[in-house]
């Protein structure tokens, strides 16, 4: 019995440390702003096509996961030869969409999450007040044979730069940027509820700091 529950103690410590490690690989860099990437005088310009582009999302907490999407309003990026010399783009944070619930399930979490419920506003997005968010590019590199996109995230008023990998096809007339999953600590941005790095003696009710984010966006020659 104790070789059992040794075994079982081993094994369940391994795990979280694989588990561990595949989230700091994927955790996009943070930082302080910094400034906007300036494209130069040649550089095409492309514009977002809205209705082909999304922002896939999952958050998590102990009893479930939750999926959804959210949808660029606009945005622009000037490119030379699949080089982003600079980019701004607006997130819709009132088309915040879940994908995994129906019903009433899925219109009572999209309306915590966009802040309509009254006195819990303030628990995640309240998108009333901050309908917009900001992504503006500010440089591209290489890690490891893997193009890199950083630039800085607003959200509720609250900036940081990312930095997270992403794949980029650009032809004559259109650009297309995916990343590969990453995920964003939400507490960076003022989004505290249920966090456990904020508040004290929540036990297992708490929601994850971490936001796994995918882009999918396309763009289209202006």
């Amino acid at each position: 019995m104790r070789k059992s529950i040794l075994s079982t103690f081993v094994i369940a410590a391994f795990l979280t440390v694989v588990v561990g490690c595949k989230n700091d690989k994927n955790k996009a860099e943070t930082s302080e702003a910094k400034d906007a990437a300036t494209a130069q005088a040649e550089a095409m310009e492309f514009k977002v096509d809205t209705a082909a582009s999304i922002i896939e999302w999952e958050g998590k907490k102990p009893t479930n996961t939750h999926t959804g999407t959210i949808k660029f309003a606009e945005g622009t990026l000037s490119a030379n030869d699949s080089i982003i010399e600079s980019g701004n783009f607006v997130i819709d944070m009132q088309s915040i969409n879940v994908t995994d619930l129906e019903g009433k399930d899925k219109k009572d979490l999209e309306a915590h999450l966009m802040g309509t419920v009254e006195g819990k506003e303030g628990d995640f997005f309240n998108a009333t007040k901050y309908p917009e968010a900001t992504f503006e590019v500010t440089e591209i590199t290489e890690k490891d044979g893997q193009k890199m996109l950083s630039g800085n995230l607003t959200i509720k008023e609250e900036t940081k730069n990312i930095t997270f990998p992403v794949s980029i096809n650009q032809s004559d007339d259109s650009m297309e940027i995916t990343s590969e999953e990453f995920s964003i600590d939400r507490t960076n941005w003022n989004v505290n509820f249920g966090s456990k790095s904020v508040f004290d003696g929540l036990g297992d009710n708490f929601v994850s700091d971490n936001i796994t984010l995918k882009i999918n966006l396309k763009a289209t020659k202006a």
